[in-house]
């Protein structure tokens, strides 16, 4: 017997449809997954397995590669924005041990002569994977397409145009993160785990079925639940930037990468951060706070404000 599902599972088909009754039934199971549990499972997202699978093949083989050649994709200056971000650097907000991963991280590629070319940091890709780029590109694309519908959803549920939250994260600060969780160290922190609890920063987070289990999310009471999902599914999540653009009336779930029972496994993840461009304002919405009470319970700033602000909180900056 198969573990039943412990999120709600919504089909993307819905959103595309011609029917207008099945547009709103996403509108209504997106808006309400967020509203009351923070997390749900995307299905026929439109993203080939067999990209996925490529992409998870060319992540293992670059962090099989030795330390000196990976430190080598590793800038300080840009705060683990591009590239490598060796093992142990990151810690979660409130908790000072830190994470048992490593990671890379891909940006917008924009063209030249884009007004944001100058802004973010460039991406830096391995030269001793000639095909890394032009997949996480095409992983990147295809997820930031699913991640705009998402948000038209979004904004839909709240009695918004379908525009408010999707053109917040058009050209967007918005990061693919390439995950590897090694066997844990015999010297590891004792108070290390893969990801200590945390909330996302970001709008939305799009993440692809990661090769083995280790997801939780914390209930609204308090308790720790496995990710049960179907196969192959896109899990969603909202983050404090979305939290705080309703008022609270989308959640960030605090969730965790828990330590395996066999501590010579490995994980590898595929999370894709939604961000809002910079300069944009996340003042709660003032449909929003009258939605959740008629009182303002979050700070006027910007994304790049709380995004700063963010870093220096886990270890980044």
């Amino acid at each position: 017997m198969s573990t039943p599902n412990t999120i709600p599972v919504i089909d993307l088909n819905d959103y595309l449809s011609d029917d207008k009754n099945k547009k709103q039934k996403f509108v209504d199971n997106v808006g309400a997954a967020l509203k009351d549990v923070g997390f749900f499972a995307l299905t026929n997202h439109g993203l080939p397995q067999d990209l996925v699978s490529e992409a998870y093949s060319i992540s293992e083989k670059f962090f099989k590669l030795d330390e000196a050649t990976k430190r080598k994709y590793e800038n300080l200056e840009i705060q683990g924005q591009r590239g490598y971000t060796s093992f142990g650097r990151e810690h979660a907000k409130d908790h000072d041990a830190p994470d048992l991963k490593e990671f890379w991280h891909v940006g917008q590629d924009l063209s030249d002569g884009h007004k944001l070319a100058d802004v973010y940091p460039q991406n830096i890709w391995p030269k001793e994977l000639p095909s890394f780029e032009t997949t996480m590109k095409d992983i990147y694309q295809q997820l930031e397409r699913c991640s705009l519908q998402i948000l038209e959803a979004c904004s839909l549920y709240i009695g918004e145009d379908k525009s408010l939250f999707r053109d917040m994260a058009v050209d967007g600060n918005t990061i693919l993160r390439l995950i590897h969780y090694p066997p844990i160290p015999e010297d590891a922190n004792p108070a290390s785990v893969r990801a200590a609890a945390h909330e996302d920063i970001n709008l939305i987070t799009l993440l692809i079925d990661a090769t083995t289990s280790g997801l939780e999310i914390m209930d609204r009471n308090g308790n720790w639940l496995p990710v049960v999902t179907p196969r192959g599914c896109i899990i969603v999540d909202s983050g404090d930037m979305l939290q705080n653009a309703s008022n609270g009336f989308y959640k960030a779930t605090t969730h965790r990468v828990v330590n395996p029972n066999d501590s010579r496994s490995r994980r590898f993840s595929m999370p894709f951060f939604v961000h809002a461009r910079s300069e944009v304002p996340l003042n709660p919405i003032a449909s929003c706070v009258a939605k959740t009470g008629g009182e303002k319970k979050y700070p006027d700033i910007t994304a790049g404000e709380y995004l700063h602000q963010r870093l220096k909180e886990i270890g980044l900056s």
